[in-house]
C-alpha cells in the first residue's frame, strides 16, 4: 500500500523532462474513507476532475508543442494520484519527442488509468482529452451557480471540521435548494501548504440551516486532507447530518503547480458537470 508521506509531497525532486510513467504515485482511498464511515462500495457516485495547464511535448522534428488536458477519474477507481507526481510525470513529457497529440493522449490516458485503477480486480479507463492552442479561446469562466452563503454575517469560532454545526429546519415542508460558499480553505494533508476551494452543495430534503452550513465549511479551515477526501468528509458529514433525500457536493480548487482538482460526489447518478474553471482558478 502506497502512503502519502512516501510520495514526492515536501521533498525535493528531481524534474525529470523524458517520458516515465513510474513518477505517477497512487494512494488508496479506503483508509481516509474508512474515517468517515465509508467502508466497501460507496454510497455517493462521481469523479475527480482534473486540469493540466502546463503540458508540453516535443514533435519528431523537436519543436515544442502545447496543450491543455482535461481528466476524469471515477470515484470508483481505487486510488487518487497524489498531485505532485501527477506534475512530474506531465513533466516527463517536456523533451520527449511524440508523433503527434494522439499519441500523447493515448500515454496520457492508459498511464493515469493503470494508477488510479491499480490493484482494482475489474480496472477501467479514466477520462482524458486534449485541448490544443487554436481551442484555447473556447474554455469558459464561471462560477458555481446557486444562492451564496458567504451573504451571511456568521460568527466562526471552529477551525477543524465541526459536523456537530449542521442541522435542519424541523417541522417545515421539504426544499429543493442550490447553495455555494467561496470561503472553503484546507491544507495540505503532508506539506501544510493552504488549499483555496469553492464549493457548491444541491440538495433536497429538510431544509438546511444556512448560518451552520456556512460555519461548518469554514471549520476545514486548518484541517489537513486532500481535496478530494474533504469532498467526501462533506458530502458523508451532511448525509449522516441533515439526512437529505438527494444531496451533490462539488469543490473547485486553485490550482498548484499548473493543475487543479475539482472533486465531484453524488448521491444519485447524473451527469459529471463540465469541467468550468472559475475566476480564481
Amino acid at each position: 500500500m502506497s502512503h502519502p508521506e512516501q510520495s514526492p509531497l515536501g521533498k525535493a525532486s528531481a524534474y525529470a523532462d523524458q517520458y516515465d510513467a513510474s513518477l505517477l504515485f497512487p494512494i488508496p482511498r479506503l483508509a481516509k474513507r474508512a474515517e468517515i464511515g465509508v467502508g466497501g462500495t460507496p454510497i455517493f457516485f462521481g469523479a475527480d476532475l482534473w486540469t493540466a495547464f502546463e503540458l508540453s511535448w516535443l514533435n519528431l522534428r523537436g519543436k515544442p508543442q502545447v496543450a491543455l488536458a482535461h481528466f476524469t477519474i471515477p470515484c470508483e477507481t481505487p486510488n487518487i494520484i497524489e498531485s505532485k507526481s501527477f506534475k512530474l510525470y506531465l513533466n516527463s513529457f517536456n523533451n520527449s519527442r511524440f508523433a503527434d497529440a494522439s499519441e500523447v493522449l493515448a500515454r496520457l490516458r492508459a498511464d493515469i488509468s493503470e494508477a488510479a485503477w491499480r490493484g482494482a480486480p475489474n480496472a477501467s479507463s479514466v477520462g482524458a482529452r486534449l485541448l490544443l492552442p487554436e481551442m484555447f479561446d473556447r474554455e469558459d469562466v464561471a462560477e458555481l451557480d446557486g444562492l451564496s452563503l458567504d451573504r451571511l454575517d456568521v460568527e466562526c469560532t471552529r477551525f477543524t471540521p465541526a459536523p456537530e454545526l449542521l442541522g435542519v429546519v424541523e417541522g417545515e415542508p421539504p426544499v429543493t435548494e442550490v447553495l455555494t460558499s467561496n470561503l472553503l480553505k484546507s491544507n495540505c494533508l503532508v506539506t501544510g501548504q493552504p488549499d483555496w476551494g469553492s464549493v457548491r452543495i444541491s440538495y433536497s430534503g429538510a431544509e438546511i440551516i444556512q448560518e451552520g452550513l456556512l460555519q461548518y465549511l469554514v471549520s476545514f479551515r486548518n484541517h489537513h486532507e486532500f481535496h478530494e477526501q474533504c469532498v467526501e468528509r462533506i458530502f458523508m458529514d451532511i448525509w449522516t447530518r441533515c439526512r437529505p433525500v438527494k444531496l451533490t457536493v462539488y469543490a473547485r480548487y486553485t490550482r498548484r503547480g499548473g493543475l487543479d482538482i475539482n472533486p465531484f460526489r453524488t448521491s444519485h447518478p447524473q451527469a459529471i458537470p463540465h469541467n468550468i474553471r472559475t475566476a480564481r482558478q
